[in-house]
């Protein structure tokens, strides 16, 4: 036969054995010792409600144990080999003294064990609970059961998770125990009445019970709403950084009673804004004029009020000019910039999309062709970026800054350069057949252009810039390439009278042609002044220019001779 046992703890003095309810329960003989020798039977008794013995079981030596007991021990008890009792579904009308009786010859030992039996609590329930909890006020928290123990259930109350210990004014445990007339069970009741602090917001009440036997046991936990009186209140200024013009800004009343106040007033400009369902208000398109301070207060109760200081920032940026304009190489142009800010602010310039190195307006008192350009200020306050620009264009008719020659490097042409200034792009001619033509890029008001050609003869050659408003003329001696080479390759064994007389003409043409240039250069200097408006070439009329390119002709024909 299989039976399973409960635990059993020994007690000083009568021998004591603990059962379980419900359980089996083994009482050992003469404390588990080993069977005598020559025994001739062994029994077991107990007392009865009457105090009177009754008799349970009896075993003679080598024999099967027989049952003598009636109710209601009759159908429970059982004997082993070793003389211990076995009693099934112990109940409290258990917790008795059995005796075992062993009979040697002429010996009879009786040893009584006193039957204890425990119980832990079916389960713990926290009932009765409140809902709210005022600050300062003594309320119930709940009631904790702890139902049908043996012995009764001790009961200890925690918040979260420490342990409540009654101090007769802000923690108070009333405890009462009832015993089942049927069972003999008790159920523990314990009542936990507590004074609500303000930290006690979200706090989290349980009860629980270590019992004798069996593992500990908490009850489900239980929160309350802390309530209480707002004492005080606050303003907030909602908002993601810096508060600049056309923005929105949230303006919150926050108290700290529980339940919140649903009732406000919002002091805007001297205007009382009652809001209701809300603790905010929002103030839209907010400008310069918007900063200041700005209060809030209760409803209910205006003399709790808070105030907060909105700062609107603000940066303005005026550039004139502001767009595309044109002006006549020599002009001046003013530039001005205008900045309304709330704070110290930084400006830099660029000039497409450069860096230029100033803080301030660019000064322009002789515009040049290098001057164009588009311009572009920024204005710059803490996280505030303001950007304004304008596009500048100077425009003239062209005029020729250097006009020069080299000789090739293989010696065999020259290289004809004109460098020429002017807006829009001027276009360049030469007053001879070149190749190896080549135009630099447009910048700056600035185009260089170059040819190679091979003179046969010395020679004046010109050349033309001219755009829709104008055009100049400038002209450049170029001699022979023939006439060089011939003059290099002179037998040097020839006369000196021939070679003197040679020299000596090609020094006079060579004097000649240097007058005419110069009194030429003089004739265009006095006739430049009125070029731009008239659009004449300025080195002479027409006709002049003629006359002049004949006689250069002419001498340079003389030199080839």
């Amino acid at each position: 036969m299989h039976f399973s046992l409960s635990f059993l703890s020994l007690v000083s003095g009568l021998d004591t054995v603990i059962g379980i309810y419900g359980g089996t329960l083994e009482v050992p003989c003469n404390s588990g010792g080993a069977v005598p020798e020559h025994l001739l039977f062994s029994k077991w008794k107990y007392d009865t409600d009457q105090g009177l013995p009754g008799d349970l079981m009896v075993k003679q030596n080598g024999q099967e144990a027989t049952v003598i007991a009636k109710d209601p021990y009759k159908n429970r008890v059982s004997m082993a080999d070793n003389s211990s009792l076995f009693i099934a579904e112990v109940t409290l009308d258990d917790q008795r003294t059995f005796t075992c009786m062993e009979v040697v010859v002429g010996i009879i030992n009786e040893y009584p064990v006193n039957v204890v039996i425990h119980k832990a609590p079916e389960n713990l329930e926290l009932l009765d609970k409140g809902e709210e909890l005022e600050i300062g006020k003594l309320a119930k928290i709940g009631q904790c059961n702890a139902v049908d123990a043996n012995p009764a259930a001790n009961i200890t109350w925690y918040k979260d998770n420490k342990i409540l210990s009654a101090d007769g004014k802000g923690v108070i445990i009333e405890t009462s125990v009832l015993v089942d007339p049927v069972t003999g069970l008790s159920t523990t009741s314990s009542v936990l009445k507590y004074t609500a602090k303000k930290e006690d917001v979200n706090a989290v009440f349980t009860c629980g019970t270590m019992h004798l036997v069996g593992q500990p046991q908490v009850s489900s936990p239980v929160t309350f709403t802390i309530t209480y009186p707002t004492e005080h209140v606050s303003l907030q200024v909602l908002s993601e950084g810096l508060l600049v013009e056309g923005d929105n800004v949230t303006l919150r009343c926050v108290a700290d009673g529980n339940p919140a106040p649903t009732m406000f007033n919002f002091y805007i400009k001297g205007e009382i804004i009652n809001v209701v369902d809300s603790d905010s208000y929002t103030m839209k398109d907010i400008t310069r004029d918007d900063t200041g301070e700005y209060k809030c207060s209760l409803a209910e109760k205006p003399s709790l009020e808070a105030s907060a200081n909105i700062t609107v920032s603000y940066l303005n940026v005026e550039l004139s000019p502001s767009a595309q304009l044109v002006k006549k190489a020599g002009e001046s142009l003013a530039v001005a910039l205008n900045v309304e800010s709330s704070g110290e602010y930084k400006v830099s310039w660029t000039k497409d999309n450069s860096v230029v190195k100033m803080d301030k307006e660019p000064v322009f008192n002789n515009l040049t062709y290098g001057d164009s350009g588009r311009y572009e200020c920024q204005v710059t306050m803490g996280p505030l970026r303001h950007t304004a620009s304008f596009q500048l264009i100077v425009e003239g008719a062209p005029v020729i800054r250097q006009l020069a020659k080299r000789r090739g490097e293989d010696g065999q042409h020259k290289v004809l350069i004109c460098e020429a200034e002017g807006y829009p792009k001027p276009a360049v001619t030469w007053s001879v057949n070149g190749t190896s033509i080549d135009e630099s890029p447009f910048v700056n008001g600035k185009i260089t252009h170059k040819i190679t050609v091979v003179p046969a003869a010395n020679l004046t050659v010109y050349c033309t810039a001219f755009n829709e408003l104008g055009q100049y003329v400038q002209g450049i001696n170029v001699s022979s390439l023939f006439v060089e080479v011939r003059m290099d390759k002179q037998d040097q064994s020839e006369e000196g009278s021939q070679t003197k007389l040679v020299v000596g003409v090609v020094v006079g043409l060579l004097l000649a042609t240097v007058i005419i240039g110069l009194a030429y250069g003089i004739y265009v200097k006095k006739s430049k002044q009125g070029s731009w408006k008239t659009g004449e070439l300025e080195n002479g009329s027409s006709e002049e220019e003629k006359k002049l390119e004949e006689k250069v002709e002419e001498n340079s024909q003389k030199a080839d001779m």
